[in-house]
């Protein structure tokens, strides 16, 4: 499987595959129906108070962590990684300016991970 990081705000591509938006808030300055997204899950991304908090303290690694902790004690990640990987290719989506420094890359290697660890029992 690949999975892909990008910019709510980059044009879709073909190769990106199924995309995926994971903000809990909606991306400012795009309608509704110029939304190009199969999914807009808010269930995944950080919670308001996590998202809240890395903004005041932009500790990035603190956040990682943190995050990491809501993602294994989410009920909803069984659900998200099942539909996640029925695709070859998935795109995570985010409005943050920087993808490598937000929730994106944290939840590529979760998913990556839980996906082996999956393959491996």
């Amino acid at each position: 499987m690949e999975i892909k990081l990008k910019r709510i705000y980059e044009p879709k591509e073909e190769a990106d595959g199924f995309r995926i938006l994971v903000d809990r808030l909606y991306p400012r300055g795009i309608k509704k129906e110029d939304l190009q997204v199969d999914l807009w899950d808010k269930e995944i991304a950080p919670s308001e108070e996590l998202r809240k908090k890395f903004h005041l303290e932009n500790n990035f690694e603190s956040f990682s962590k943190k995050y990491l902790d809501e993602l294994s004690k989410n009920p909803h990640a069984a659900d998200f990684l099942q539909q996640v990987k029925e695709y070859p290719c998935v795109t995570l989506l985010t409005a943050s300016k920087e993808v490598n420094y937000c929730q994106l890359p944290i939840l590529k290697t979760f998913i990556e991970c839980s996906l082996q660890k999956k393959e491996a029992n």
